[in-house]
């Protein structure tokens, strides 16, 4: 793992076209921009986990993935 300081205003690319930006620190509270072309996926961790875990039970079940895209949206 890379460990970076940045401050509020500074930020880091990823790639090419990936730039993770601090916007605000608050405490123990980080607010982060993040520029991405519309074909990268951005996530949360728990979002991104939970959206496995719907793939990973819709593959077991048989279930088509559009329908659980469909509940993952509301």
């Amino acid at each position: 793992m890379l460990v970076l300081t940045r401050r509020a205003g500074e930020s880091i690319v990823i790639g090419d076209d990936v730039r993770v930006v601090v916007l605000d620190v608050r405490g123990d509270t980080v607010r982060l921009g993040i520029e991405a072309p519309r074909s990268v996926q951005v996530h949360r961790a728990e979002v991104y986990a939970e959206v496995q875990a719907a793939i990973a039970a819709a593959a077991h079940a048989g279930t088509d993935l559009g329908s659980v895209a469909d509940r993952l949206q509301r």
